[in-house]
């Protein structure tokens, strides 16, 4: 194996793929997204840290700094994943997209609600309409990227 293939080069294109898509979703989300539809400020991200170690700030903006470490750190995570499932397969471009967000958000959902985290029983249209943008979004542009750093210069 080439070091340009190598899993650990692979793994840092496919992390660095996704804190970029993590930033194009939160740029959506604050400028487009929560202004159109009046949503507030998900802590999702924290809830699943506290849900899993024994984290517990005690003053709103620790919980708030929380969140957005553990949002980007959910974001570089999908971008391992993208890599690890994309290089596998031999894919890129859509159909690595397509293939990584239906393993990523399928797992992310059952997970969550696996956990307590998420009812998506109890979630309307609405909900479900800005999950499922928001996090194909960063599919997308994670894809997007991690295609550019993969591919040959």
């Amino acid at each position: 194996m080439t070091e340009s293939n190598s899993l650990s080069t692979t793994l840092g294109r496919g992390t660095t793929a996704g804190l970029v898509g993590v930033v194009v979703m939160t740029a959506f989300q604050r400028l487009v997204e929560m202004p159109l539809t009046g949503r507030k400020e998900s802590y999702a991200p924290a809830d699943l840290v506290m849900k899993l170690s024994p984290i517990r700030p005690k003053r709103k903006r620790d919980r708030r700094r929380l969140n957005y470490v553990a949002h980007f750190s959910v974001g570089a995570a999908w971008g391992a994943g993208h890599a690890a499932i994309a290089e596998r397969a031999g894919l890129r471009g859509q159909r690595a997209v397509a293939a990584v967000f239906g393993a990523l958000y399928v797992g992310d959902v059952v997970a969550n609600t696996a956990l307590g985290l998420y009812k998506p029983w109890q979630w309307t249209r609405q909900d479900w309409v800005v999950d499922v943008v928001d996090k194909l979004l960063l599919a997308e542009a994670t894809g997007l990227v991690f295609d550019g750093l993969s591919s040959p210069v």
